[in-house]
């Protein structure tokens, strides 16, 4: 029993990727899934692919390895964060599809319970704003507009779960109903310093506090599956983002990383001393072991890599993700075209769920070159957003001046140069880039006892490449400040 086996459920795919006892990594099998966009600010999955395709991509990891469930010593799961999800408690049948963290549609849900004076009691308690990005407000839309919903889940026929629960429910066969602190304090429904469900917040929402998962340390027991053949634990969850805060290992205060998928998300650890953000930043929980939670403030950007499935997807102007370096390589310097990719609206520290997207700067001159060069210097000029907001709720002294990359944009190295460019600092890209997958590993290989510590283990993170800033103050003062007009722009058309 020598392999850790790393479920990565996300946005668009289910990746199972096996680790050795030197938490290398031996066998990957990955599998895409169809987003659905049933009306406009909707997004939607169907549970049956989140299962199915976690189901098959374990089931071929093993096969690929040559390995038997026998060398699995245990599951770890890491999962793209606040997608609701509402089954039968007897059946595991979803009364719906999965609603995905991107959708916007309770948005005036959120608006009237801000304008009723509701919001700074939920951010007291949650370190979360009331925005339609978090499950509570996706879980009452399913309780009010699913046929019969309300009445099964008060009567206890109904579960709810974030994606981390509902694939424990299904790989336990049933058995287990739990989630993590982690993906719990996504939910806009747990006490981030209390440690437990709000009953205020889901009165306010009318939640039955009963259809809720019990909640565990990040490594901890949260039941068997027989999916390999033979029953192995799962012994550690977290989701995408904190998981990704641990496989970079951040475990000291004011350090700091920042993760590039479908989205991009910045923590900054800030230990066992939860932060209020004057930003409009998050307080949420970065990882919980031996029932101590160590807390971080975050920045949430809706569009980072789906910005270049934009780009091939919606314009056609690329067939694959990395001919968008090439091509942006191309561009005529002297055109400054920005976009502003708010298509699901824009996250921290705007929080806007009513603007979309907007182009700057076009000119008679502007093709697809410019306009994939403008898709990726606006995930650098998204996280200086970001890295400026956290820098005016924590003391510049006290954080570390680097930057943590990870994700499958941190692969381009003229991406990554833009961004420490534009945010005016080093970045430094790990040698292991598959880090959300490391840190759930890690979990349930510390937790087995096949890996290290926590010390132990911050002393094997390794660097792959350093970047450093190679852009003139005047010059990245000027492109920001066009990129902020820009911002307030799209802002004030809505």
């Amino acid at each position: 029993m020598t392999h850790i086996l790393a479920i990565d459920q996300g946005t668009t795919s289910s990746r199972a990727i096996l680790f050795n006892r030197d938490m290398q990594i031996v066998a990957t099998e990955q599998e895409e899934f169809p987003q659905h966009f049933p009306a406009s600010g909707w997004v939607e999955h169907d549970p049956a692919d989140l299962w199915g395709t976690v189901e098959r991509t374990c089931t071929a990891v093993i096969a690929q390895a040559g390995l038997k469930a026998s060398d699995v010593v245990a599951i770890g799961i890491t999962n793209q964060r606040e997608t609701t999800l509402v089954w039968d408690r007897a059946t595991g049948e979803p009364v719906c599809n999965a609603i995905v963290w991107q959708d916007r549609r309770t948005s005036d849900t959120c608006e009237t319970l801000r304008a009723a004076g509701h919001e700074p009691m939920v951010v007291g308690k949650t370190g979360l704003l009331l925005d339609p990005y978090f499950s509570g407000t996706k879980l009452k839309w399913i309780l009010d507009n699913v046929d019969g919903a309300r009445a099964r889940a008060e009567s206890g026929e109904l579960l709810f779960g974030t994606v981390d629960c509902f694939l424990i429910w299904k790989l336990t066969g049933g058995t287990v109903h739990a989630t993590d602190a982690t993906n719990a304090a996504r939910t806009l429904l747990y006490d981030i310093h209390k440690g437990g469900w709000s009953r205020s917040i889901c009165d306010l929402l009318d939640i039955p506090v009963g259809m809720l998962p019990d909640v565990r340390d990040c490594a901890a027991d949260f039941g068997e599956t027989d999916l390999l053949g033979e029953a192995v634990p799962i012994l550690g969850v977290a989701g995408d983002q904190q998981a990704a805060t641990i496989g970079q290992a951040c475990f000291e205060p004011g350090m700091m990383k920042s993760t590039y998928g479908t989205g991009c998300f910045a923590l900054l650890n800030t230990g066992d001393t939860p932060v209020a953000s004057g930003s409009r930043l998050l307080t949420t929980i970065a990882y919980q072991l031996g029932g101590k939670p160590t807390y971080a403030l975050e920045g949430s950007i809706f569009i980072a890599g789906a910005v270049i499935q934009w780009l091939r997807d919606g314009l056609k102007i690329i067939s694959s993700a990395p001919e968008s370096q090439p091509l942006a390589e191309q561009a005529d310097t002297a055109q400054n075209v920005i976009l502003v990719p708010a298509f699901t609206g824009l996250g921290a520290p705007y929080w806007n769920a009513d603007c979309r997207g907007a182009i700057f700067g076009l000119t008679r001159n502007t093709g697809p070159a410019e306009l994939a060069r403008a898709a990726l210097e606006s995930v650098g000029y998204q996280t200086r957003d970001l890295l400026e907001a956290m820098q005016a709720d924590w003391p510049a002294e006290t954080r570390e001046a680097v930057l943590r990359v990870d994700g499958g944009m941190t692969a381009s190295d003229w991406g990554m140069q833009f961004l420490s460019d534009i945010i005016g600092a080093p970045v430094d890209r790990p040698g292991i880039l598959e880090t959300t997958a490391l840190g759930a590993a890690w979990l349930a290989g510390m937790e087995a006892g096949l890996y290290p510590d926590q010390q132990a283990f911050a002393e094997r993170w390794s660097r792959d490449r350093r970047f450093e800033p190679d852009m003139a103050d005047h010059d990245r003062d000027a492109r920001y400040e066009a990129w902020k007009r820009a911002v307030h722009a799209t802002i004030a058309a809505v």
